[in-house]
Parts: structure tokens; C-alpha cells; sequence
């Protein structure tokens, strides 16, 4: 048999280099939609385009939505401490909340610009620029949002897949400047605003998507077809008898994971921590994101089911009674 060990080394390294890609989309992110921004706001200044200017503080916006994630990224680096044990990966889902609130924002924004243009019309000047200004938004915002989505997924960032939705839905803003361009060219003033509020609703219905897979992630849930899978796994390991509880839990972009397996009651505990060990390379090698892994194992004659609860309700007697009686059965047990 191969030697083990319990060092998470790898793991970590794991970790670590996924929150590097994760910093490195960001920046690159903001590069991309900065120089976008500040291209748009070039012709902003020649044109007057109040439906170019929303656009470009859309864009400013999700550039900025780059500093929290970034700072969450950077936190979730640090060691774990005696006071978080877990580290630090939850500032992650923190950031989550902020690009939540980043996106309503934007949502609230366009809306308000949509119906000032529809109650107060203007008439656009250089409008091929500002076509062409809208159409570089939507590239810049389609290319990024493209990036963040395919990381987020890859390293299981929720808060970074939220990010990359707000991108693409400042995309469809841009295509909206298009549209308004378009529109102002043969004399529909109307179209500007009427495209700006079906915006709106595009990003209202982004927001419930990232909100959504946000909260999640604050309470803990993950896809039922994860569970059974590594429930799977588990029953396939040579000398698992049964497997009565798996738990999952995303951590940032990492997962934890926790199972009670029941084993032969004549195994030795070196051999039952040899297949608790097998149990927790196969799982580490079958499902993704896994940064740690912790199985309980029970003799099949006190599967964890049935025999915990009688040792719960034990304690829970022993602590009920008087210091005096806990110490009276301890000196007679001796």
C-alpha cells in the first residue's frame, strides 16, 4: 500500500491558484471596461448623449464592482485563525451581496434615465458615433462577461458568475444606445426611452438570477445532484457498508464536505481509517472544489443513526444532573 498522509497542502495550492485566477479576471476586467468607459465618455462629451452618458456610468459601475470581489479574493488567501476556522472564504459571498446591490443599482439607474427621456425627449447628435459608442460598450461588457462567467464556473465563485451576469446585462444597455441611435436617425425620439425601460426589465430579471444563487450560497445549499454523486462514491469504496449522512457546503469557491460511513464491527481502527482514507481520495478525486474532507466511521452494529442519539440523550442526562451527583457516579465508576 502507497503511504498517506492528512496534509492539505495540495489542497491549499489548489485553493490559492484559483483565487489567483479569480484576482487576475478581475483586473483584467477592469482594464477592459475602464478603457471602455473612458472611450464612451469621449463621445459623451462630443455628442450630448444623455442615453451614451448611462451607459458609461453602467460601465463605470461594473468596473467597480472588481474592488470588493477583489478584496474578498485576497481575504479568502488568508490563514485560517482560532477565531475563523474556516477561513476566510465568506467575505466571497459578502462581496456577492455588494454586486447584488451593485446590479439593482444599475437596474434602479436605467430606469430612471428610460423614463426622463420619455417625458422630456431630446434630439441625439453624431449619432454614427454614438452607434459606434454603443457598440464598443457591448463588446467590452460581452468580452468580460464571457470571462468572468467561464472562471466563476470553473472555480466555483458564485460572487464571480454574479459579476459576470451584471456585465452582460450592461451589454444589452449598450445595444440599447444602438437602438436609441438608430431610432433618433429616422425620427423615433420615442425609441430611445422605450428600449432603455425594456432594459430595465432585463435586468431585473438578471438581479432575481444572482440574488438568487447568492442567497443560496449564504445558507449553505448546493446542488442535490453533488450530493448524490459523492454519496455514490462513497458506496463504491471497498468496505463501506453503508453511508448515513453526507454534508455539503460551498465556502466561497471552495466546498467542504462531511460523511458518516458504517464499517465491519471486527475491523481494527488502522484498518477502518485505511478506508476512511480511501473514501476521502475518491471523493476528492470525483467531485470539484473540494478543499476539505471529513468522514466518521460507525461499527455496523451502532450505525450512527440508531446508536448517537442513545449517547446524545446519555449526555444530555449526565449534564442534567447535580455537580455532586456527576461526581458521586465518577468516584463509584472508579
Amino acid at each position: 500500500m502507497k503511504p498517506h498522509s492528512h496534509d492539505t497542502a495540495d489542497k491549499i495550492d489548489a485553493a490559492m491558484k484559483s483565487s489567483r485566477d479569480g484576482i487576475r479576471v478581475l483586473w483584467i476586467s477592469l482594464l477592459i471596461l475602464g478603457a471602455t468607459a473612458v472611450a464612451q465618455a469621449g463621445i459623451v462629451a462630443l455628442s450630448g448623449s444623455v442615453a451614451l452618458l448611462g451607459d458609461t456610468v453602467h460601465n463605470m459601475i461594473d468596473a467597480l464592482t472588481a474592488i470588493p470581489l477583489g478584496i474578498a479574493f485576497l481575504l479568502g488567501r488568508l490563514a485560517a485563525t482560532r477565531a475563523y476556522t474556516y477561513g476566510y472564504g465568506r467575505a466571497e459571498d459578502l462581496a456577492g451581496i455588494v454586486i447584488v446591490l451593485f446590479i439593482a443599482g444599475s437596474a434602479v439607474a436605467a430606469g430612471v434615465i428610460a423614463i426622463q427621456r420619455l417625458l422630456h425627449p431630446t434630439s441625439l447628435t453624431y449619432l454614427g458615433y454614438v452607434a459606434a459608442a454603443g457598440v464598443v460598450g457591448f463588446i467590452g461588457n460581452e468580452l468580460v462577461a464571457r470571462y468572468r462567467i467561464r472562471v466563476g464556473r470553473r472555480i466555483g465563485s458564485a460572487a464571480l458568475v454574479a459579476d459576470g451576469l451584471h456585465a452582460r446585462t450592461d451589454g444589452f444597455t449598450s445595444l440599447a444606445v444602438v437602438l436609441a441611435a438608430g431610432g433618433a436617425a429616422i425620427g423615433w425620439h420615442w425609441a430611445d426611452p422605450v428600449v432603455g425601460l425594456a432594459i430595465t426589465i432585463a435586468i431585473v430579471f438578471v438581479l432575481k438570477d444572482a440574488a438568487r444563487q447568492v442567497y443560496r450560497r449564504l445558507m449553505d445549499a448546493v446542488d442535490p445532484a453533488l450530493v448524490d454523486k459523492a454519496e455514490g462514491v462513497l458506496r463504491r469504496v471497498p468496505g463501506i457498508r453503508d453511508v448515513t449522512t453526507v454534508r455539503l457546503r460551498w465556502i466561497g469557491h471552495q466546498l467542504h464536505a462531511e460523511a458518516d460511513i458504517v464499517v465491519d464491527d471486527h475491523l481494527t481502527v488502522l484498518e477502518s481509517h485505511r478506508i476512511a482514507v480511501d473514501a476521502e481520495s475518491q471523493l476528492a478525486n470525483a467531485v470539484p472544489h473540494l478543499l476539505t474532507i471529513t468522514v466518521h466511521t460507525d461499527p455496523a452494529s451502532h450505525p450512527g443513526a440508531h446508536h448517537h442519539p442513545e449517547l446524545s440523550r446519555q449526555h444530555r442526562t449526565s449534564v442534567g444532573r447535580l455537580p455532586s451527583q456527576r461526581v458521586a457516579d465518577a468516584t463509584t465508576a472508579f
